[in-house]
């Protein structure tokens, strides 16, 4: 199962004709301002992707 692993830099499906960069490179920013980049899948709707970033304060 590739899920758990989706994060990684290189991490792609063969199908995918992307280089396996762009979701490494989302959290990475996303953390980088303290939020979180999470992912979840299941079968019958697809993938989801949540970010929650701090609120300003």
């Amino acid at each position: 199962m590739l899920l758990p692993h989706v994060f990684e830099r290189f991490r792609k499906d063969p199908a995918s004709p992307g280089f396996g960069l762009g979701l490494a490179i989302a959290r990475h920013l996303v953390e980088a301002h303290g939020g979180t980049l999470t992912a979840e899948s299941a079968s019958s709707r697809g993938t989801t992707t949540a970010v929650e970033l701090p609120a300003d304060g």
